[in-house]
């Protein structure tokens, strides 16, 4: 996908997580690319297909009940415009908080996307949206998840690895947000919520197979953290087009949810604007 097109595409999702947020009060909680749906850029790009077909057919098979199974198409050639606009399907998982004092506390997200207040228990609001937007930024741009290993040898999520990996990208978490960990790992929720593996959890601390941090703030599995920068994820951009998206991805990517910036904000960054996206 052309550059200049992800870069519109960023710009307008974030403009919708800001539409969500400021008007609807809504956290979407679920944002991963099987949610942003996109319409064709023109409408001969399906008669174009069409006559396509018709001159070699797709392949396909007989399955056993003898119906014919056709190779699915991904592929309608190249972009004939950038006037295709994404949208956010699926709110099925939504959450509305109608106050500034509203919080969420279940487990939500993706697991790659979960953003860390979500795995401490410490509370979750509209920010938790701009981390998991934030971690999006390298399936879009490099094609890649941003984080390698947050799954255990049976291929179960692991909330210990994927923090460490946090911690490798982008520093230990401010003392503040370990604080609030160890002041709501024993807050129970109002209802228990059933893992997966059919265990029922009380707490985040229980769901997330807890403790994370010692009373003194010191990670209690420091022999986990990979040897990463979040410099070096990035392959695909070069030279001061690779600064403006690190600059970008780091106004989402902070533990402290308070201290992510809006999206409105982040809709209107450099890296994101028309002056870059028109080379």
């Amino acid at each position: 996908m052309p550059l200049p097109l992800i870069k519109t595409y960023i710009r307008a999702l974030l403009t919708g997580l800001d539409y969500l947020h400021k008007e609807c009060r809504i956290v979407y909680t679920d944002l991963k690319l099987e949610n942003i749906m996109v319409s064709f850029e023109d409408p001969t790009v399906l008669a174009d297909s069409m006559n396509s077909e018709l001159k070699k057919p797709m392949a396909f098979k007989i399955d056993s009940t003898g119906r014919p199974v056709y190779q699915s198409r991904n592929d309608f050639g190249p972009l004939k415009s950038l006037g295709s606009i994404p949208q956010l399907v699926d709110f099925g998982l939504a959450t509305r908080l109608e106050e500034d004092d509203d919080w969420g506390i279940w487990p939500i997200q993706p697991d790659h996307y979960r953003a860390p207040e979500v795995i401490l228990g410490n509370g979750w609001q509209m920010p938790a949206d701009i981390w998991n937007l934030g971690v999006l930024l390298w399936d879009m741009i490099e094609g890649k998840e941003l984080f390698r290993h947050i799954y255990d040898q049976q291929d179960r999520y692991d909330a210990k690895l994927h923090l460490a990996e946090m911690i490798a990208l982008l520093g230990p978490p401010p003392p503040e947000v370990v604080q609030r960990y160890q002041y709501m790992r024993e807050y129970s929720w109002p209802e228990p919520v059933r893992r997966e593996d059919d265990r029922v959890c009380e707490t985040a601390e229980e769901y997330f197979c807890g403790p994370f941090f010692d009373n003194n703030g010191r990670f209690l599995y420091e022999d986990l953290i990979p040897d990463r920068k979040l410099h070096d994820t990035v392959s695909f951009l070069e030279g001061e087009e690779r600064e403006a998206f690190l600059d970008l991805a780091k106004g989402m990517l902070v533990w402290h949810p308070d201290a992510r910036k809006a999206a409105g904000e982040l809709a209107g960054h450099p890296f994101l604007q028309s002056k870059q996206t028109s080379a």
